[in-house]
């Protein structure tokens, strides 16, 4: 997977736990959302069958979303088991020029905190150079 994630791609990861009743709820209207968009990469990740890849992530509530473009951070949080709320924070933040991007990561400790331990990217190189 980590090999179609390029400079110029977006990706969309949603973390869930199985046991998770909104996780289970939310699963179809996610799967829905990447069929409109299949430019845009979605992963649905289970934290407990992925804890190898995700242990440096504290994700405290579900469903928890990530947004990402190139190694770029935009969003990681947990969100309102809303699709129509995920489909807006992609759109707003796809409608961003790099620059726009850039300097809005930079505008919060949290947000530049998201490019450090946030990156699905990196999490997966570092778990193939792992492997």
């Amino acid at each position: 997977m980590a090999a179609s994630m390029t400079d110029s791609t977006w990706t969309v990861a949603c973390f869930c736990a199985q046991w998770c009743g909104a996780c289970r709820n939310w699963f179809e209207p996610f799967q829905a959302l990447s069929e409109k968009y299949p430019d845009v990469i979605f992963l649905w990740i289970d934290i407990e069958d992925h804890a190898d890849l995700l242990d440096t992530l504290e994700i405290d509530n579900f469903p928890c979303l990530l947004i990402q473009y190139g190694d770029i951070v935009n969003f990681f949080g947990a969100i309102h088991p809303d699709i129509k709320v995920a489909e807006r924070l992609l759109l707003n933040h796809h409608s961003s020029r790099l620059e726009e991007m850039k300097s809005w990561i930079l505008a919060s400790k949290e947000r530049i905190q998201w490019q450090d331990e946030a990156n699905i990217r990196r999490l997966f190189r570092q778990a193939a150079q792992s492997a």
